[in-house]
């Protein structure tokens, strides 16, 4: 997919071309890598809904984002379809268009628990694309990555409801950490071959403070690939567009194509065009960012949308983040990094 140049570019010439929305703190898993439930407990405490953004002040802020050149919009959370209504959200964005007259590409990552219910309705309002996360086949794997009692089958059936329906095409992110669910890999890519969904592959990241991260428990990229391509062999394919995360695969024999995402082994940050709005609308402009710029309080004392406009330009064009590629192994560690729940992945 080609994209038209945006007209505004970060201090390292990175033009502004994806926005996404975390519409919810909230989620009904608990995965190790981003809710460990030692510290989303029962006694954690969410955000108030008065302090989340409102669907008005969603619309309206990505409004002003695909007026600056922002071509795909991604949904995320927490867990997105977690938050009521969330239908209408997606059709007030479907109707958005660029100024050349194009809609915007509408995506949304979920873990998939509640889609089999909601995959029509997600169509019907006009969602485009879906990457649901699931990080093993096994229930006991499963149970073990997201610390919860749902099921795989719940996924699964998720996963068939959304393709029944012509959610097209659909993402199936697995993050892959040492010792706990590396020999999901195999059976991962033999479930999805010549399904026509493509499973993506991530190397387990230091995103936030409570996911106890250690350089030791990431399975790189490379390993990975040498896994696969022993049992089934890969060729390497091109990117869909200029700064996609995940490099290409795909089966030999044809059996598909998968993806992987070293965000630990292999940066990305020089062609990253990303920035996040977060539940109560801040923005990131990297994922391991350590504060945002406040959107809620100038969207709420009804400032313009020249001021509105203004802010967000100002925020990119100051844009310097290049985290992953200044990581130093297991020794960078900044004081608080935001957290994967809250900024959305």
């Amino acid at each position: 997919m080609s994209h038209p140049p945006s007209p505004f570019v970060d201090t390292l010439l990175r033009p502004l071309r994806d926005l996404r929305i975390s519409l919810t703190d909230r989620c009904n898993l608990r995965c190790t890598y981003c809710m460990p439930r030692e510290v989303f407990g029962k006694d954690f405490v969410f955000l108030p809904r008065a302090q989340l953004l409102s669907f008005e002040e969603i619309e309206r802020v990505a409004r002003l984002f695909v007026g600056l050149g922002v071509r795909k919009l991604r949904l995320s959370g927490g867990e997105p379809l977690l938050r009521h209504g969330v239908e209408r959200l997606i059709e007030k964005l479907a109707k958005l268009q660029c100024p050349d007259g194009q809609g915007v590409e509408l995506a949304m990552t979920t873990n998939g628990v509640l889609l089999a219910k909601k995959a029509q309705t997600l169509k019907d309002a006009g969602l485009t694309r879906l990457t649901v996360s699931l990080d093993g086949l096994a229930d006991a794997t499963f149970k073990l990555m997201s610390d919860s009692a749902a099921t795989v089958s719940s996924v699964l059936d998720g996963i068939a409801a959304a393709q029944a329906v012509g959610l097209a095409p659909i993402k199936v992110n697995t993050v892959i950490k040492r010792g706990v669910n590396e020999h999901e890999i195999i059976p991962l890519v033999r479930h999805f071959r010549h399904s026509g969904i493509i499973v993506r592959f991530i190397e387990f990241m230091d995103v936030g403070s409570t996911n106890g991260w250690e350089m030791d428990q990431v399975v790189s990229a490379r390993e990975i690939l040498d896994r696969i391509n022993q049992e089934y062999p890969l060729q390497a394919i091109a990117a869909n567009y200029s700064g996609e995360v995940a490099k290409r695969w795909a089966h030999q024999d044809g059996g598909g194509e998968i993806g992987v995402i070293a965000s630990v082994t292999g940066a990305f940050c020089s062609d990253c065009s990303r920035i996040r709005l977060s539940t109560d609308g801040k923005l990131y402009t990297c994922l391991f960012a350590t504060h945002g710029v406040d959107l809620r309080d100038p969207l709420r004392r009804q400032c313009s949308d020249g001021t509105l406009t203004r802010l967000i330009e100002n925020t990119w064009a100051q844009r310097s983040d290049r985290y992953s590629q200044l990581r130093r192994a297991a020794t960078l560690r900044p004081s608080r990094k935001i957290e994967m729940s809250y900024i959305g992945g």
